[in-house]
């Protein structure tokens, strides 16, 4: 039987998408000495536009996709038009596994917020038990660099979005986790009830279901998966089968023998120890525990593990004001729970909405808000929601012309926001929005903004 690499050698292939994933998809072809064409929407491999043509889709055998194409972009129903294969590089990079590394064996997370500090979670405990794995998808390397890592790691946390699990139909996990579903991506899926099938695609590929039994939205999609009976973690005192919650200890009897308990952690070694926090802790050592990695090694992972830059980054404390960034925090589901970190914020948000509704953030979230600076292209659509549900919060409008981007932006934001805030209050960066509006990533958005405060409020 002819392996896969060898009929790969056979194919005409195309990579959709230029980026990070294209790129590394190509590099490991030519490594390969197996020709490709990469294919950007907006670039050929020469450089100019391409033209995305019928004659030009007739030329491929094989089309591996990265994400952010959508399913119904006219150039990929071109390749379906005249028969092409269509792989994500997801399940061209199990396929590649089965073959270099069959003995490998992967985890997977998803959902709307939380996934890179949770899988981060999952690699802090690998490093802290020498396990030999290491985390990839959406954060680190690309999968198709993890699976060819030598020599080859045991275990991949896969970190899995919308986009790449959509597309994705082959690929196998032990155990797979939905942290939580909340409106986002619904320009690119269309609908909220898209977007929560494909992330549901992953318990489904997965032996071991686990889910937020805290989560509305999860649980209410989980009920269509017959027949299986999920690993919840909770904040929650856990029942048999679960993970959750006992004062403040975070307690697993979901792996453990009839009856039985075991301690993952204690609250205290939670940095910071807020309720999301603590779920994605949950979830992570549940993970790690599917793969039969002790307690003892998941409590060392999450008490050494801090968090990365951009979510709930304490920037500076300055006159008992405090200010922070949670750039990251890129949708309402994500900007709310940064909101109810806190007890009275400051309020900067706007960009890119991506077609979320904001109704529910405001509506749970405007108690911990004193004053709301808006930015961004989508601001007039918070601005809305606070006007009907939160009247009486103050809203200061920056950049409304469009005028001014990057650091200049976040100067004049922070500027105003030093004078609205007062002693025991926070200045919270946490946009619900996306950034390419004003800023080139959401990293550069959060880095602009703790330049500025740098410079505006401890140099004042």
């Amino acid at each position: 039987m002819s392996s896969f690499l060898t009929e790969l050698s056979k194919q005409r292939t195309v990579v959709l998408g230029g980026g990070v994933t294209g790129k590394s998809l190509r590099e490991f072809l030519a490594t390969h000495s197996l020709s490709v064409t990469v294919i950007d929407e907006k670039k050929s491999d020469q450089g100019e536009v391409a033209e995305l043509t019928e004659e030009l889709a007739s030329r491929f055998d094989l089309a591996i996709v990265s994400p952010g194409w959508r399913v119904d972009h006219p150039f990929v129903q071109r390749l379906k038009k005249h028969n092409v294969a269509i792989l994500s590089e997801i399940d061209f990079a199990w396929q590649v596994k089965n073959e270099v590394a069959p003995h490998q064996r992967w985890i997977g997370l998803t959902g709307t917020n939380g996934k890179t500090t949770t899988i981060q979670m999952v690699e802090s405990i690998f490093s802290h038990g020498q396990i030999n794995g290491t985390a990839c998808g959406n954060v680190g390397d690309t999968v198709i660099e993890a699976v060819m890592h030598q020599p080859a790691y045991d275990y991949l946390a896969l970190e899995l979005s919308s986009f790449q699990l959509e597309w994705s139909s082959m690929a196998r996990y032990e155990a797979g986790a939905i942290l939580n579903i909340a409106e986002d991506h619904i320009d690119w899926h269309g609908s909220f009830e898209n977007y929560s099938q494909s992330k549901l695609k992953l318990l489904s590929a997965s032996k071991i279901a686990i889910v937020n039994g805290d989560d509305v939205s999860t649980m209410n999609s989980v009920k269509a998966l017959s027949g299986r009976t999920p690993v919840y973690f909770t904040l929650n005192t856990p029942a048999r089968g679960s993970v959750g919650l006992v004062e403040n200890l975070l307690i697993d009897r979901a792996f453990v023998g009839e009856g039985d308990a075991e301690v993952l952690s204690e609250l205290s070694d939670i940095q910071p120890a807020v309720p999301h926090n603590v779920a994605n802790a949950l979830a992570a050592g549940a993970l790690c525990r599917a793969i039969g990695i002790s307690s003892e090694v998941v409590q060392r992972g999450i008490k050494n593990f801090t968090l990365d830059h951009h979510r709930l980054e304490k920037v500076l404390v300055h006159n008992e004001i405090t200010w922070i960034n949670d750039s990251k925090a890129t949708n309402p589901h994500a900007a709310l729970a940064a909101l109810h970190s806190q007890m009275k914020t400051i309020w900067i948000a706007g960009g890119l909405a991506k077609g979320a509704s904001m109704t529910e953030l405001i509506q749970r979230g405007h108690s911990r808000i004193k004053a709301a600076i808006l930015i961004g292209t989508d601001a007039p659509i918070i601005e809305l929601e606070l006007q009907k549900y939160a009247p009486n919060i103050p809203i200061y409008r920056v950049g409304a012309d469009g005028s001014l981007k990057g650091e200049a932006l976040m100067e004049k934001v922070v500027t105003q926001a030093k004078q609205l805030a007062s002693a025991g209050d926070s200045v919270l960066l946490a946009p619900a929005c996306a950034s390419m509006d004003q800023f080139t990533s959401y990293a550069d958005r959060g880095n602009s903004f703790a330049q500025a405060v740098r410079k505006l409020v401890s140099n004042a």
